[in-house]
């Protein structure tokens, strides 16, 4: 009896240690990742575009605009911007933007409209099809102001605090400064890299943005315009990419190819933790109010959800399949997720992440 009383107990020790070992994995530096919930509580639909006869729309940036309840899809291939109400799912497109065909390693691509940023009333456009940063009405989607770059737009953000949209051009390894109202260059900031993403920190007057092929994270004041901070996110040879921050809680969000990680931002950039998350990540997407991050992985087709404590230990919520190609999420107020599609497969759509009962 004593014997089969100790089987009994070593038993329950060994699935104990095998549910502490396979119920939870964690990454190098302190994330966590609850396998438990795996996307159960999510719901995943795609949201049809119009792709003017070319059979699939590219994507790169999207954008949400709280004021309108929209989400703005510049699609480049089309030569148009898509504007979707979150409401109603209704699509109205801007249409007549510069294309043009360029040769990649991948074939011939469709350059043309690829990057948006939402600011005071308007929306910035990038167009990679001829070089050009215009402002739209948000509301009746009237063109204003524009300006021909130098170099090819990446990305386009509009920085509130002194009113001015700032522009990747990583081609010559330059930021664009750009008056917010006419859209007239006020500056040109050069690197020793390939600038790519950003974020912006309004409370500590910092702009933040990557030296893709340096490995490298930046941090710029706004004012003087100086580089002040130079850290190391260890991304590896393919280099850091998508960006976000937590200004109050002192946290900068990196993506690299495979996983996301944050640095301590409010003193000396060390990685706190990391989770891996899938390949393919380019762009990512912080909620300060909930501390969720949204991570889109387009080659492993799933969107990872992951929790920031106060501490910038990462912790995974829920892994979400999504179809091939889903990447650089925005969410809207209603609590749903919108993805672009990276071309990765042909599709007309945006992916469309939802909680349940959304």
């Amino acid at each position: 009896m004593k014997r089969y009383a100790s089987m009994l107990v070593f038993t329950f020790l060994v699935a104990l240690a095998a549910w502490s070992v396979f119920g939870q994995t964690k990454s190098t530096t302190g994330g966590s990742h609850d396998s438990s919930n795996q996307g159960a509580n999510y719901s995943v639909r795609t949201l049809p575009l119009p792709d003017n006869n070319a059979g699939n729309v590219s994507m790169d940036y999207i954008a949400y605009d709280p004021g309108t309840n929209s989400v703005w899809v510049p699609g480049g291939n089309t030569g148009a911007v898509d504007v979707v109400d979150v409401a109603t799912d209704k699509v109205r497109q801007i249409p007549g933007f510069a294309t043009r065909d360029v040769e990649t390693r991948a074939g011939k691509r469709v350059f043309g409209p690829t990057a948006v940023s939402i600011g005071e009333g308007v929306a910035y456009i990038g167009n990679r099809g001829d070089s050009t940063v215009c402002a739209f009405n948000s509301t009746s989607l009237a063109k204003g102001a524009c300006d021909h770059l130098d170099s090819t737009p990446d990305a386009v953000v509009y920085v509130a605090p002194t009113k001015e949209v700032w522009v990747t051009t990583p081609d010559d390894k330059s930021i664009h400064v750009l008056d917010g109202k006419t859209l007239e260059q006020k500056a040109k900031l050069d690197f020793e890299g390939n600038p790519e993403g950003f974020a912006v920190d309004a409370m500590h007057g910092r702009f933040y943005t990557n030296l893709e092929d340096k490995d490298r994270t930046l941090s710029i004041d706004l004012k003087t315009r100086k580089t002040v901070t130079n850290w190391n996110p260890s991304c590896g040879k393919e280099g850091p990419h998508g960006l976000a921050v937590d200004p109050k809680a002192g946290q900068l969000f990196v993506a690299c190819s495979t996983l996301a990680e944050v640095l301590d931002a409010g003193h000396d950039g060390a990685v706190l933790s990391m989770i891996d998350t899938g390949d393919g990540v380019d762009d990512i997407y912080y909620a300060p109010a909930t501390h969720l991050l949204y991570v889109g992985a387009p080659k492993a087709a799933k969107l990872t959800i992951a929790r920031a404590d106060d501490h910038g230990r990462l912790s995974v919520v829920a892994q979400v399949p999504t179809p091939e190609g889903g990447r650089n999420g925005v969410l809207a107020k209603n609590g749903n997720l919108y993805l672009a599609h990276s071309g990765l497969t042909k599709l007309s759509a945006l992916i469309v992440v939802s909680p349940s009962g959304k």
